[in-house]
């Protein structure tokens, strides 16, 4: 385990990189900044720690691991002012801690993390172990924001492999440029729409005339049933049917009945000078985009959105009055169209980037397969 984390680590950003959606000539609407990322959001840093270890049969605290985590600085790791931000839980199987704090005082402080399920307690405790060593509290305490996908279908959930070395190697790395996507990070065991999921990322930027704002969002994908999958407006799922993984994946009645057993995180980063209730419902349109892919957000699944805001810089700064600027309501809008389209595309990437992976007793979810993806939407007319 501790040599996959740092193989992984030691690799540059450009080797790890997948390829994506566009790069298979699937057709999104809107305009991508440079990177066609979060990180085009200037200041925006990310970080992963991927571990992956072992094969064959579950034996439960040693393997197989297929795991990790991923951490988000949203003004970069030497830069502690908080962030005015936002939540929404579409659907709330799921946990993202800190974020009555984010609802109370309208700011995010400190980097936030997406991990496994079983795995959240650990990560929250070593933000804050590495916040200690870092100028960034902003109290004499600390409440992190901590997300999760179930990854139990690939990965030892219940191993707790996760440690807090790992959290630190996530935070230490995590830096700006391109992003790897796929199985990486927390996204290492996540399954999307009955193939392969995991870590997504898009951006958006706006018209001159309404702003040239950017929009960027990163999701971790672990959701939907194969027959739901719209790529595009295209039902790829019902087109491409084999190797579903398991039963709640499938188009029948079991899998009808029990609905999205996965969760999805999604994180939508700005530029443009949004305060808290703004931010809010620019995480409410994520899930306009995540309906456009065909997810419902069943009984299951865990959906939870955070936006945040890097405009406003020093607004919580002490003792105030602190003066801050805001888009009207009026003018909002193409925020809320970026934001859909971002998160649409973040998604498919996270699926068009992974690759098929087999984990604990031999389960394997298969790799989205890139010339079926085109031969339907070519059939399609797209």
């Amino acid at each position: 385990m501790r040599i996959s984390a740092l193989l992984l680590l030691t690799l540059s950003m450009t080797t790890m990189l997948a390829q994506r959606a566009r790069d298979l000539g699937v057709p999104f609407d809107g305009t991508p900044g440079p990177l066609d990322a979060i990180t085009d959001v200037h200041g925006v840093e990310v970080g992963h720690t991927t571990l992956i270890s072992g094969d064959g049969a579950l034996k439960v605290g040693e393997g197989p691991i297929r795991t990790g985590v991923t951490v988000l600085f949203p003004r970069g790791k030497s830069n502690a002012d908080p962030v005015y931000a936002g939540w929404f839980s579409q659907n709330g199987n799921g946990e993202m801690t800190g974020t009555t704090w984010i609802e109370e005082s309208g700011f995010l402080e400190g980097p936030l993390a997406i991990t496994n399920t079983h795995s959240v307690g650990v990560v929250r405790d070593a933000i804050i172990a590495w916040s200690l060593k870092h100028p960034m509290f902003h109290q004499d305490w600390s409440l992190p924001v901590v997300a999760e996908t179930w990854d139990g279908w690939l990965n030892d959930i219940n191993g707790f492999h996760v440690k807090p070395e790992h959290v630190f190697q996530a935070l230490d790395g995590a830096q700006s440029g391109a992003v790897p996507e796929g199985g990486v990070g927390g996204g290492t065991g996540m399954v999307c729409y009955g193939f392969k999921g995991g870590i997504g990322t898009a951006s958006r930027v706006l018209a001159k005339e309404d702003g040239s704002y950017t929009v960027g969002v990163l999701v971790q994908c672990n959701c939907g049933r194969r027959p739901q999958l719209m790529i595009a407006g295209v039902p790829v799922g019902k087109e491409i049917t084999e190797d579903v993984p398991y039963s709640m994946y499938k188009d029948d009645a079991a899998g009808a009945h029990q609905g999205d057993q996965g969760s999805i995180i999604i994180i939508v980063a700005t530029d443009a000078p949004l305060i808290p209730t703004q931010l809010k419902r620019l995480a409410r349109r994520a899930t306009m985009g995540l309906a456009r892919t065909g997810s419902v957000s069943g009984n299951g699944s865990g959906d939870i959105f955070l936006a945040f805001s890097t405009a406003n810089a020093h607004a919580n700064d002490d003792p105030g009055p602190n003066t801050v600027r805001t888009v009207a309501n009026m003018r909002i809008s193409p925020l809320f169209s970026a934001t859909v389209e971002a998160t649409e595309e973040a998604i498919v990437n996270a699926m068009v980037g992974a690759k098929t992976m087999t984990g604990i007793d031999g389960h394997t979810v298969p790799g989205l397969p890139h010339e079926q993806l085109q031969q339907v939407l070519k059939k399609y007319g797209r």
